[in-house]
């Protein structure tokens, strides 16, 4: 299927082209006749798999039709919420580039920086509005917004609102909301508290549920190496001088670790730079900008910044801290296995750290290959995959990374022949 043949209108599918977009994902294949008939939807789909498109490209759609209909002045007739400043500014720059054909006005609001030209640009008007939670209330306290006209909700990154401690700003966001709406919810993952959730945002929706959790780590080329505290330091140095890259997104599990693990890479010089919630917007934009551009190799991030981080081809991931919650090293990983393309994950487990490995075998159903031989050796394992060798110990890789799936074949090779452990004796 095309693009062509999602009815979708003559602006919009102009601006698809130009940007060379011309076969839907599988998410947006999905979705867009569903909202397209003005039908509520819960979506289930992780990062990286075009969400974004599936909802706004119907709801410029929408907007498009009813302003020709409708004359009167420029109201906020869709707001789009989400979790992180990064991801709001991402999806502003997609309504403008989806949109820029119809006419349609959007502005993103987010906090960590001034009001005023935010507030200029709502008194300028505006048709769509993308917000972080705690600055839209505040802005709707201080009588610039209101939303009585809102006719398109989306809520992304559900999930994530509920771990960043937004459910309560939620609550009273929807409160405000017309009862007549469409409203669209769209979580990675969809545990109990999100379906409650979902409940009280949705009426009769229809579901989408798309890429499984497997597919992703499937078709990644994972690695684990297993180490103790004080020798993961040494074993990212250690890597990251050994091992050709373009660009590597290292994960830290804290804030305060994500600076730490920039000074110690400074110190080896290597350039990197961190990005969490408690930089300031300009010095993550900053990070950010200079690792897209290439000026920076290595982002250090915590998972809630990464969120927001959109990199075409990102060649490497590595998790200094294995996550808690397996789920989160799906989203991860899958940070360099998106769309069609394959990628590399190299992941650090020190010994207390061994129960979340277990979680994260059992979600992907894989047994994670280890890398025996590597200077920095931190414990010898349990059987964490809960699948046994006929020694009755997880399967290990003595050398090389490998990958159960053929679609992860190319990078698996390239990194064959730019990485090789060195054997201990």
């Amino acid at each position: 299927m095309t693009f062509k043949e999602l009815d979708i209108i003559e602006p919009i599918q102009r601006a698809l082209e130009a940007e060379g977009y011309n076969t839907p994902t599988p998410i947006q294949e999905q979705s867009i006749p569903i909202l397209l008939r003005r039908k509520d939807l819960l979506g289930a789909a992780q990062t990286g798999t075009g969400k974004t498109a599936a909802f706004a490209i119907p709801i410029l759609q929408h907007l498009y039709n009813d302003r020709h209909r409708n004359k009167d002045r420029r109201k906020i007739r869709a707001l789009i919420i989400t979790p992180t400043r990064e991801l709001a500014i991402q999806i502003a720059d997609s309504f403008t580039v989806y949109g820029k054909f119809t006419g349609i006005r959007n502005t993103v609001i987010f906090g960590g920086v001034k009001q005023g030209a935010q507030t200029n640009a709502l008194r300028n008007g505006i048709d769509v509005l993308i917000a972080t939670p705690g600055r839209l209330l505040d802005l709707i306290d201080q009588g610039f917004i209101r939303l009585k006209d809102i006719q398109y909700f989306v809520l992304d990154e559900a999930d994530r609102m509920l771990d960043m401690g937004f459910i309560h700003d939620i609550r009273k966001i929807i409160a405000k909301l017309p009862t007549k709406r469409q409203s669209l919810f769209f979580s990675a993952t969809l545990p109990p508290d999100i379906i409650d959730l979902s409940r009280r945002i949705l009426g009769n929706p229809e579901k989408v549920m798309v890429k499984p959790e497997q597919t992703t780590a499937e078709k990644v080329v994972q690695s684990l190496y297993f180490v103790s505290k004080k020798g993961k330091p040494k074993l990212l140095v250690h890597l990251l001088k050994t091992i050709p890259f373009e660009s590597v997104l290292v994960f830290s599990r804290t804030k305060h670790g994500a600076d730490k693990i920039v000074r110690i890479l400074t110190k080896a010089n290597i350039k990197a730079s961190a990005i969490h919630g408690n930089k300031s917007q300009g010095a993550r934009q900053r990070a950010l900008g200079n690792f897209k551009s290439g000026e920076t190799k290595v982002l250090v991030a915590t998972d809630i910044a990464a969120r927001g981080i959109d990199i075409e081809e990102l060649s490497l991931v590595i998790n200094y801290d294995l996550p808690n919650i397996p789920e989160t090293y799906v989203h991860r990983i899958g940070r360099t296995g998106r769309a069609s393309a394959s990628g590399i994950a190299l992941s650090f487990c020190m010994h207390e750290e061994r129960p979340y490995l277990k979680d994260i075998q059992k979600l992907i159903d894989q047994s994670i290959p280890v890398v025996e031989d590597h200077p920095f050796v931190g414990f010898e394992p349990d059987d964490t995959s809960g699948k046994s060798t006929a020694q009755g110990r997880p399967q290990r890789q003595s050398r090389r990374p490998s990958s159960s799936s053929s679609s992860g074949s190319n990078n698996r090779n390239k990194y064959r022949k730019s990485y090789s452990p060195r054997r201990r004796n």
